[in-house]
């Protein structure tokens, strides 16, 4: 597949979203959680508690929707301030408890509309990114679909991030990119390819540690494999030191883009 068929790939309406991985993983132990405490309930994003195996665990998932209804509900998975901040209120939330999180991350970019400016979309996602690079307990989140600029970096400051291989990470999406760099978006599969967006590639530069299989939606062995190797993720993870982790976790950033 090129760089722009795995685009689209990572925007089929036939993947599971956020919803289908925590019903397949966590099933009736999964209780959300709403509102950031300051605005709203952003639909965008859900989150709450769970048990994974025996291990309580922090889940939080953009989640688009699957038909037109209900992603006009979820705001097609666009995130509004009020959805970051959620977020971070179940993050911080987790630290207290010394729970793990996770981060399912399906978002073409946080949305852009002068409602959201207004209540300080930036800010709500440079609070993200700063609060999460010291989490006092283990953050893994996995790209299951698109991950859109800011919009998924605020769910992916973690320890590790993992990606399915059909699943994309890029500052800008290829679309925009042929916009803005050759007036000329039809030349979105050449801008793809240059991005270096896909699993594969972010996984040769070191932006990603793992990438997962493709599930469908009622594939439990898939489903069962990924919750043992993530419970076995959060078991290494939460028998390290917090000063450690969090230095790990800062480390993991700082080697980004460094030439070898």
């Amino acid at each position: 597949m090129s760089a722009y068929d795995k685009v689209l790939a990572a925007r089929d309406t036939k993947k599971p979203t956020s919803r289908d991985y925590i019903k397949a993983m966590f099933g009736e132990s999964f209780i959300e959680l709403h509102g950031d405490r300051s605005y709203a309930d952003d639909k965008a994003v859900i989150g709450g508690v769970g048990m994974l195996n025996e291990m309580p665990v922090t889940v939080i998932g953009i989640e688009k929707g699957r038909n037109t209804m209900e992603r006009m509900e979820r705001n097609f998975g666009a995130a509004h301030p009020e959805g970051y901040r959620k977020a971070l209120r179940l993050m911080k939330q987790a630290e207290k408890f010394h729970r793990p999180v996770l981060c399912f991350v399906d978002t073409s970019g946080a949305f852009c509309g002068i409602g959201a400016e207004e209540r300080g979309q930036g800010h709500a996602i440079a609070t993200n990114l700063m609060e999460m690079m010291t989490l006092k307990t283990p953050v893994l989140s996995i790209f299951i679909g698109e991950g859109g600029s800011g919009g998924a970096i605020a769910l992916a400051v973690a320890d590790e991030v993992w990606m399915m291989e059909n699943a994309v990470y890029s500052v800008i999406s290829p679309e925009g990119c042929a916009s803005i760099l050759w007036k000329d978006s039809s030349k979105a599969a050449e801008a793809a390819e240059a991005l270096k967006m896909t699993a594969q590639d972010l996984f040769d530069l070191g932006v990603v540690e793992r990438i997962l299989r493709e599930p469908t939606a009622g594939d439990r062995k898939m489903f069962e494999s990924l919750k043992l190797l993530i419970c076995r993720t959060f078991e290494k993870n939460l028998a390290v030191p917090v000063d450690q982790l969090t230095d790990l976790r800062y480390q993991r950033f700082r080697k980004i883009g460094k030439v070898k």
